[in-house]
């Protein structure tokens, strides 16, 4: 049913490459009247009757896409695709194939849509990173997630928790209204439920004074219960375009603003930028209330439908609606805006990299940065959407027909943590752009790896009562790891400062943490990749310098395997400075097996003394 609010006046009557004909017309009338589910019918009976072409099946494939049902979509998409089709059309087929799952199918036509629009940002996305899924998947989980009690048998959406503890919701379960014919189900009403202090909720009663004989809801209430905001149809204002070909009013979205006295809802006003030409709706209000947040398709929008925002002035009147801009919006669909305490913004993409169907993604209005994908359980590859978030008593609601129908879900917060690293000049302390700064989980396994902005700051999103170390490096510094200890959850600062690559050269050598090898072997470790990195840097920093390995080894073993051992060592070394670019005539090694004990402890060492033993010095021979 949230295709009403995402679609209902934002699509228009399909043209194709085949024509409608007289078969068809019985068919294609009840599809312009948005009747989708009958619509389905009537063509399908023309497939069965041998009467299907590609526009019939391409007309299948939209009324089943309108109505979400991916799996039909999908089948009726494939038939139509035999033939070729306009570059939307392979979008749609992706679209659903990736909300059956089918991510390798999906993949195959999102290339044909990228080769057909290559200018349209959604096939620019795509290009650049078209296997972003297992990556997608294996982020850390945000929310745990579990349906609400109070869902019907009927769409139920669009949920936001009140401070004075009433849930409001929209739902179709008033089966005593008229069946709306784009899915057969009620028209859609506003209701509430009194949130319970042990989780639990109040039966839900519907919000008499603000539900009409048309589509009421989603809504957005005030920090102080007293104002709300809430989507209803144009027809409740007498706006509406007739299509006389078909019999038909065609109407909006508007948004509508109420007030309450004595405990009811009362004063409705349209908002005064609605407009009988587009739709307004699902609105969201800033803690302050003096921000609404909003999606339409007004002029300005990028795609089907936008995210757009208007200030609200002190004696109530609006300002000029604004579009959030290609860092929240795509040329595809976003809509189902949440606006937090904290400026972070919840909305809804079919059109961002996701699971399938629309995602629930977020922006943080502060920092500016890229959108993020809240990624599972709160996601799937249906339609998850309407995310909303009370920071007092930290809950969260969303929807989702991942179980064949809009139900209303809880969410609770993870337990997360944010490691906020400031990348500066141990010297001067001036902040350092453009390092390079990882994370890396218990086993040394490097997460992610992002660049320092003006700020010096990078931060990641982690897990609670886990250990992480930081490794920070910068050309013409010397790389350096931080250790980011466990925590119950917060913000963890880390201070990376680093030295200047010229503290680690002195007249003699360079001295670099041990680069320790495992007992045996000679191949370079990550650790050890880590701490030469550091030796390019040198050498990058003096071009005249020469370095002369020397490798050793411990004592097990007899004297010839371990001089044979520490000279396989000083070559690996060798070769994964050559690997970085440094010419071949400025570095040597060579092995002197157990010779040069660094701990002279004989047969009697320790792990630890044998380890110190296993490592590599770096002399300069000229600088």
């Amino acid at each position: 049913m949230k295709r009403t609010y995402i679609a209902l006046s934002f699509v228009l009557a399909s043209t194709g490459l085949w024509a409608q004909n007289k078969d068809t017309e019985a068919a294609d009338k009840l599809y312009n009247r948005f009747e989708y589910v009958e619509a389905a019918k009537a063509y399908e009976s023309l497939a069965q009757n041998k009467k299907a072409d590609p526009y019939v099946y391409r007309q299948l494939a939209e009324s089943y896409y309108n109505i979400f049902n991916s799996k039909e979509a999908a089948k009726w998409y494939a038939k139509a695709v035999e033939t070729e089709q306009d570059a939307e059309t392979y979008y749609k087929y992706a679209q659903m194939l990736k909300a059956e799952g089918r991510y390798e199918e999906s993949n195959q036509q999102m290339q044909k849509f990228a080769a057909m629009a290559p200018q349209d940002q959604r096939a620019i996305v795509f290009k650049q990173d078209p296997n972003y899924l297992p990556k997608l998947k294996s982020q850390a989980k945000l929310y745990d997630q579990e349906a609400i009690a109070i869902n019907s048998d009927q769409s139920d959406f669009g949920a936001q928790l009140s401070n004075d503890n009433i849930l409001y919701f929209t739902s179709a379960r008033n089966l005593a209204k008229k069946k709306y014919g784009w899915n057969e189900e009620p028209f859609l009403d506003l209701y509430q439920a009194v949130y319970n202090a042990d989780g639990t909720f109040a039966e839900p009663t519907p919000i008499a004074e603000l539900n009409t004989r048309f589509h009421d809801g989603p809504a957005a209430v005030s920090a102080d219960g007293n104002t709300i905001y809430f989507s209803s149809e144009s027809f409740k204002d007498n706006k509406f375009e007739k299509d006389k070909e078909n019999n038909l009013k065609l109407g909006q979205i508007y948004l509508y603003r109420a007030t309450k006295d004595n405990g009811k809802w009362t004063n409705i006003k349209a908002l005064p930028f609605n407009n009988k030409n587009y739709s307004t709706g699902n609105p969201s209000l800033s803690a302050d209330g003096k921000t609404l947040y909003f999606a339409s398709n007004m002029p300005g929008s990028l795609g089907g439908s936008d995210i757009w925002s208007v200030s609200i002035q002190s004696d109530g009147s609006y300002g000029t609606p604004v579009n959030l801009g290609p860092k929240v919006n795509t040329e595809g669909t976003e809509n189902f805006p949440y606006i937090t305490e904290d400026n972070k913004l919840f909305f809804s993409s079919d059109s961002r990299k996701g699971f399938g169907g629309l995602d629930v993604f977020m922006f943080d209005l502060t920092k500016g940065e890229e959108a993020i994908n809240v990624g599972s359980p709160v996601n799937s590859a249906k339609d998850d959407f309407a995310f909303s978030f009370n920071a007092s008593k930290n809950i969260g609601f969303f929807s989702s027909n991942r179980d064949g129908n809009d139900n209303i879900y809880k969410a609770t917060p993870v337990c997360g943590v944010e490691i906020v690293t400031t990348v500066t000049d141990a010297v001067t302390g001036a902040i350092l752009t453009d390092a390079k700064v990882s994370i890396l989980d218990d086993r040394k396994n490097v997460i992610q790896t992002k660049t320092t902005g003006a700020n010096g700051q990078v931060s990641y999103d982690v897990d609670c009562n886990k250990a992480y170390t930081i490794q920070a490096t910068k050309d013409g510094y010397e790389s350096n790891t931080f250790a980011a200890a466990a925590s119950k959850g917060g913000k963890t600062a880390i201070a990376a400062a680093l030295q200047p690559i010229e503290t680690i050269v002195s007249e003699q050598e360079v001295t670099l943490n041990e680069i320790y090898f495992e007992f045996d072997k000679s191949n370079i470790t990550r650790e050890g990749a880590f701490e030469l990195d550091k030796l390019v840097e040198a050498m990058k920093k003096f071009p005249e310098m020469v370095i002369m390995v020397k490798s050793h080894t411990d004592s097990r073993g007899s004297d010839a395997y371990n001089l044979r051992l520490s000279d396989r060592r000083a070559r690996a070394t060798v070769q994964y400075v050559l690997s970085k670019g440094v010419a071949k005539n400025r570095i040597s090694g060579k092995g002197f097996g157990e010779t040069e004990p660094k701990v002279s402890c004989g047969d009697n060492c320790t792990e630890e003394q044998h380890a110190q033993n296993r490592r590599s010095e770096f002399l300069i021979v000229k600088k």
